[in-house]
């Protein structure tokens, strides 16, 4: 599906516990001047009268009816149905608040609502990392390509989206993709978010370094200090990283060993993916042990990091070769490497969720019943 030539437009909102954004997407682009509001995010009246005002407020700005209205909010919600029901940092919305009936009721027009880690992975696969890596595929005589998507975030907290051959995979009661509450390796009490998050690189650092500390060192900081910058542990931030890597390179074994597709990594912590990336694909491509003391590998597929452009190359590649068919002369072209690939965002993740946002809406609307 490709949205660049499409001249509906679709009204959006990036939903953060501070301050709400509303902006309009046509063609694939950003086509007025973003308005910024308040959330209020503990007093429902004055957040839901927000959000009337800012739709409102972006309506009257374009020179069109939009198409419809699109836009990630935090969950836990009934997504198809548009409930919110108590996300942590919107307490106002608690015992469930149907925010997308409301919304269509107000402008007539479809609504439709999902999580960020949902829109990150849709946007990813219709504009993004997947098209760029086929592309590459195709212009490397590479016959193979590539439908499916896990898109991951790496944040304050941690989400997932699954696209399934140009589908937005949410389950059946929207809580497909749910990657934050897997176990986690190295806590197996605990759930994987806790090594998988903003809080989980600074509380490892924290509790390594040598070196001491006024307060406590942003990511960037942490990031920083691996990269031998700054006054802080070097050892100590670059272990946080690589347990960071290593307990969500666990997760993701588990997840794609189930979906067999691309990965695509967005979030803020991505950018410390020089330092974790290597770590996380070497935990893809680990092993178990069976009970008789020998080994299996992790994953029936291999995980090759698109990042490092020798590994891409040897994605691009593959093990093609000519086997013979029983009984004839005939030879058909064989490839026995099945992989996959791990990189990051193309289109970064807030443009992402938000060409998500604008696709996901477009795509139902074309494929709602009665329609073509």
């Amino acid at each position: 599906m490709k949205f660049d030539n499409d001249q509906r437009v679709v009204m959006t909102l990036d939903a953060g516990g501070t301050n709400f954004v509303f902006s309009a997407i046509q063609c694939n682009r950003e086509i007025v001047e973003p308005i910024t509001l308040p959330s209020q995010a503990h007093d429902l009246p004055r957040c839901l009268e927000t959000l009337v005002a800012g739709f409102s407020r972006i309506r009257e700005s374009l020179g069109e009816q939009p198409a419809a209205i699109s836009f990630a909010f935090p969950g836990p919600a009934d997504y198809p149905a548009g409930i919110i029901s108590s996300p942590p940092n919107l307490t106002a919305f608690r015992g469930g608040v149907a925010v997308g009936p409301m919304l269509q009721e107000r402008f007539q027009l479809p609504v439709f609502l999902n999580n960020d880690g949902d829109l990150f992975a849709y946007g990813e696969a219709i504009s993004g990392f997947l098209p760029y890596v086929n592309g590459r595929l195709r212009e490397g005589g590479s016959a193979k390509q590539y439908r499916n998507l896990f898109g991951v975030t790496l944040g304050t907290g941690f989400g997932g989206g699954i696209v399934r051959n140009g589908d937005l995979f949410l389950g059946d009661n929207s809580s497909a993709a749910e990657i934050w509450v897997m176990r986690n390796k190295l806590h197996n009490a605990s759930f994987v978010e806790e090594g998988a998050s903003i809080r989980a690189v600074q509380r490892v650092y924290l509790a390594h370094s040598t070196v001491p500390h006024a307060t406590q060192p942003t990511p960037k900081e942490i990031y920083e200090y691996a990269c031998g910058a700054g006054a802080g542990d070097r050892q100590a931030a670059i272990r946080a990283f690589a347990e960071m890597g290593e307990v969500v390179g666990d997760a993701l074994a588990n997840a794609i060993t189930l979906i067999d597709g691309l990965v695509v990594i967005g979030g803020g912590l991505s950018a410390a993916a020089a330092i974790f990336l290597p770590r996380l694909v070497e935990e893809m491509n680990g092993s178990l042990a069976t009970l008789g003391g020998g080994q299996v590998d992790r994953m029936e597929i291999k995980a090759f990091n698109l990042e490092d452009e020798a590994q891409f190359a040897a994605f691009i590649r593959g093990e093609p070769r000519e086997i013979t068919v029983p009984g004839t002369t005939r030879k058909v072209l064989y490839d026995p490497l099945k992989r996959i690939g791990v990189g990051l965002s193309r289109l970064g993740t807030s443009r992402a969720v938000a060409l998500g946002a604008y696709a996901f809406a477009l795509h139902s609307l074309d494929t709602a019943p009665g329609e073509g």
